[in-house]
């Protein structure tokens, strides 16, 4: 009698269980796929051969942030950097500044913006180790640094961005960006648009 309430009550909760996941999967949604809508945001940061303290100069893609990384506590939460030399302003990956990661840059020239439907899947295209040139006008994908997913697995996000205003007197670059949420996806079209 006991065995047979016991095996009753682990059949109810199998059921409970598998029954929402099958009725997602009876409507053709896939309940482990990342929804996600447009959502593109514009972001100004500073050089970091400014000379003032507490200005964001590095920017963190998977959280949206910008980041200040003059504070220790900044490490390894940040993916790119601005920096000038004085006649051209790039974008530094954090690997290009010893912090070890998977952060890289590509350019995607010629294509315009809304076009770059994915990230290049070819990771020689991305460049982790060097400073890279901004350029009005450009597309650029950025593959992030890993951070935890959801299901506590490894994952890099990937996002898109343009420079729209690049000024050397005052070490600024302001770009808008279009970043995934989904874990090492190099989709870049929302699911909205699919």
């Amino acid at each position: 009698m006991r065995q047979s309430a016991r095996l009753d009550v682990r059949v109810l909760v199998v059921t409970a269980l598998t029954l929402p996941v099958l009725g997602l999967a009876a409507c053709g949604d896939d309940p482990f796929e990342t929804q996600w809508a447009t959502d593109i945001d514009t972001v100004t940061l500073f050089s970091l051969q400014r000379p003032e303290i507490g200005l964001p100069s590095a920017f963190d893609f998977p959280g949206r942030l910008p980041v200040v990384i003059e504070n220790a506590n900044a490490a390894g939460t940040w993916d790119v950097a601005v920096s000038d030399n004085g006649t051209t302003v790039s974008l530094l990956p954090s690997t290009a500044l010893g912090v070890d990661s998977r952060v890289g840059i590509a350019a995607v020239p010629g294509i315009p913006f809304q076009d770059v439907t994915s990230a290049p899947a070819d990771t020689a295209v991305y460049v982790s180790d060097a400073a890279v040139p901004m350029e009005i006008g450009t597309t650029y994908a950025i593959r992030s640094r890993e951070v935890s997913g959801f299901f506590g697995q490894r994952c890099v996000y990937y996002s898109k961005m343009q420079p729209i205003s690049i000024d050397l007197t005052e070490g600024t670059l302001e770009f808008f960006f279009e970043a995934s949420p989904a874990c090492n996806d190099r989709n870049l079209v929302p699911t909205e648009s699919n």
